[in-house]
């Protein structure tokens, strides 16, 4: 989640207080009332998750957004096992695919990102179950921000989860990248205090 203060919606307008980064968007207004900060329960969803905030790197989120569909198309739908046997082949054609961000790295990151991801399942039963244990009880932080600008860029707890998939070979996945990535799939809930979409299922 790229934390930018411009937009061009108004709250007042639209009748609620959401956290004012995903107003410069209809598809960030979307994305942060279906998604943003909702526990993801199943790894198909964190797989994807995963493909997409790495491939946000040095970029903002609303570029991957809008390249969604393109992603999901090139990678199999986020298929894990798929992905995994992803070949040279493949990689040359994806990197004339402009419906994706045609960075070389990346792409190849995603094919043995999943095949970490599944080396993970096999070790934890799931990637949902490997991530909690890096959560105080197994469970979704839940944090109080009252303005944007408290919301941190990366924790200890990002930082941690980032050095051992670091160790286990997964690519384009640093601290703040594992940070947003734990905000978007809910472990980390960063809704401001007085966002109607903080708590909800």
């Amino acid at each position: 989640m790229s934390k930018n203060k411009k937009n061009n919606f108004n709250n007042e307008s639209l009748g609620l207080s959401r956290c004012e980064w995903c107003l410069s968007d209809p598809l960030y207004i979307k994305y942060h009332d279906e998604e943003w900060g909702k526990e993801v329960t199943d790894d198909c969803t964190m797989f994807e998750f995963l493909v997409l905030e790495s491939a946000q790197a040095g970029l903002s989120w609303i570029t991957i957004l809008k390249r969604r569909e393109g992603y999901r198309n090139a990678f199999a739908n986020f298929d894990p096992e798929k992905v995994a046997k992803m070949t040279e082949d493949d990689v040359e054609r994806l990197v004339q695919d402009e419906k994706i961000i045609r960075h070389r790295g990346k792409i190849e990151s995603t094919i043995t990102n999943a095949r970490h991801f599944l080396e993970i399942q096999k070790e934890f039963t799931s990637f949902c179950d490997y991530l909690k244990t890096f959560l105080p009880e197994g469970k979704p932080i839940i944090n109080h921000w009252k303005t944007l600008e408290e919301i941190p860029a990366s924790t200890l707890v990002s930082n941690d989860i980032s050095k051992d998939m670091k160790k286990r070979g997964f690519k384009f996945f640093g601290p703040v990248i594992c940070y947003a990535f734990l905000e978007a799939v809910g472990y980390v809930n960063d809704h401001v205090e007085g966002c109607p979409f903080k708590y909800r299922d």
